[in-house]
């Protein structure tokens, strides 16, 4: 245990401070303070020693530098089992600090302003207090640090119950939190700066914040531990700006889903509607109205859309609410849920309800990452805006024009469906979507039983594919299931082949000239 007997205190967050002096005045602690913290604390009775009548040295620079000085830095990193520094600390005349209560300037939520300024932003960058976070928790072993209000409960009833002691352990924990407060303060200024120079290369050194949000149940699986993070690092979006209406909590899978849902939706401006299972889209619809959208989605694969993820892209009304209330739902995320909805699915206690603003807006820029052992992946995001001038007709027939609106349709929706993809639409629906197999002949033959086995009519529809035909196998499957146009990226050493095949079918081809991977 150590005795707390002098507390350094200079924050920004003033919440829960009067609380925290008066229980450290209970115990006669000397406080010490800076600037606005102590002109608070003597406005509300407390005995405080200003900094400044420590170090004999008053704050300068509009108080750019108060603290950073050898008789608080001193005080803080001298070794309490160490005679030699406590002898050379009496010889300079400056006592021991037990406790440091620091919070830092907000220049996250500066940041988060729009009209922010970058003079501004370089203001807002605390020196000093992370300086006082660092020695502190460098000598945690005589010396405890507070660094977020959130702590101070805890810590107070700890000194209650030990008469003005903090045990090694609770200072160990406090320091840990400190450096990675500092750790997670430097990195967003870090990412910060490295935006403003307006550079869109990778950066040679990354750094990720991440503030656990929520500890989940499990993860894909019961013996995997899960949690949900935030990436401070990146804006405020996503499902960090969702309001959860309703249900029980999210679940790892559920979020992952849900994230699918959101990147694929967000694409089309008529009222549209994504269905997704296990990460793959099993429907994806636009229509006049978003319940006929979800109904042609759901038609898709009815089987698979049991236990789905539904995204939407304008409000949920009582007619669609209704429709989708006649199935198992997990999740329906959507820019809101009109007061007939939420009663119809208000009986529905496991189905959560995600209400998100701006889903139509685009995505926040940020990179896509994986672990893999010993290391991460990092990539910029496929959003799919794939320049429509550069498409080119490569067959001896055009697409018609309502052919033309169908393959600008499965060519956003074949972006989300994992590789190796292959789908089968109408200029408004999906009919048939093949995911995931080992070879693209074999994708093609899934879509195709998937629309057979939903009795969905592939005749005159038009299929996309995520990456070149390597062979004209899967050209000759689509032309015996009825579609009349193909989109690909083209590409392959036998592109002269497909294109052929499918000439020889009376078929249009579309080369994007891009490739949509999805591992």
């Amino acid at each position: 245990m150590s005795s707390i007997k002098r507390a350094l205190l200079s924050v920004h967050d003033k919440t829960g401070l009067l609380e925290l002096a008066q229980t450290l005045a209970a115990h006669r602690i000397e406080l010490i303070a800076t600037g606005g913290t102590a002109r608070l604390l003597q406005q509300n009775g407390f005995s405080v020693t200003p900094v400044e009548a420590i170090t004999g040295f008053p704050e300068i620079l509009e108080g750019r530098v108060k603290t950073l000085h050898p008789k608080i830095l001193g005080g803080l990193l001298a070794k309490r089992d160490q005679p030699a520094q406590l002898a050379e600390a009496a010889h300079h005349g400056f006592g021991l600090i037990d406790l440091v209560v620091v919070n830092l300037y907000p220049f996250e939520n500066v940041i988060a302003q729009p009209q922010t300024t970058l003079n501004e932003a370089l203001e807002n960058i605390d020196i000093g207090g992370v300086t006082l976070l660092r020695a502190a928790s460098k000598n945690f072993p005589g010396v405890a640090v507070l660094s977020q209000p959130r702590q101070y409960a805890a810590f107070c009833e700890e000194l209650r119950q030990n008469h003005g002691e903090v045990s090694e352990t609770t200072r160990r924990r406090l320091a840990i939190a400190a450096f990675a407060c500092t750790a997670g303060y430097d990195a967003v200024i870090q990412d910060y700066l490295h935006r403003q120079t307006g550079q869109d290369d990778l950066p040679t050194s990354m750094i990720l914040v991440l503030d656990r949000k929520q500890e989940l149940r499990y993860g894909e699986n019961p013996q995997q531990r899960a949690g949900f993070y935030r990436n401070r690092t990146g804006p405020a979006a996503g499902f960090f700006a969702a309001r959860q209406l309703q249900g029980k909590e999210l679940s790892y899978n559920n979020i992952a889903d849900a994230d699918a849902a959101l990147d694929l939706v967000r694409c089309f401006d008529e009222p549209a509607c994504v269905i997704i299972k296990h990460a793959n889209p099993c429907g994806v619809a636009v229509a006049d109205s978003l319940e006929e959208a979800f109904r042609k989605a759901r038609a898709t694969d009815p089987v698979s859309a049991f236990g789905g993820i539904i995204g939407c892209n304008r409000v949920v009304d009582g007619e669609t609410a209704a429709a989708i209330a006649e199935n198992f739902t997990e999740v329906i995320l959507a820019p809101g849920f009109s007061a007939e909805a939420q009663r119809m699915l208000a009986g529905k206690k496991n189905l959560r309800l995600l209400e998100m603003d701006g889903i139509s807006q685009p995505a926040p820029a940020a990179f896509d990452c994986k672990t893999v052992a010993g290391g991460v992946l990092v990539q910029e995001p496929d959003t799919g805006n794939d320049d429509e001038t550069a498409f080119r007709v490569v067959t001896q027939r055009p697409p018609e024009e309502e052919q033309w609106r169908a393959l600008r349709f499965a060519w956003k929706v074949v972006r989300a469906v994992k590789s190796n993809a292959v789908i089968f639409c109408g200029d408004d629906r999906t009919l048939g979507i093949g995911a995931g197999q080992m070879s693209r002949v074999d994708s093609a033959w899934l879509a195709v039983e998937k629309a057979r086995r939903a009795g969905l009519e592939l005749q005159g529809s038009v299929v996309a594919s995520d990456a070149f035909f390597p062979f004209a196998d899967s050209v000759e499957q689509a032309a015996a299931a009825g579609a009349q146009a193909i989109i690909q990226p083209g590409g392959s050493l036998r592109d002269a082949e497909v294109i052929a095949a499918a000439d020889q079918h009376k078929m249009a081809m579309v080369f994007t000239g891009v490739r949509h991977f999805r591992h």
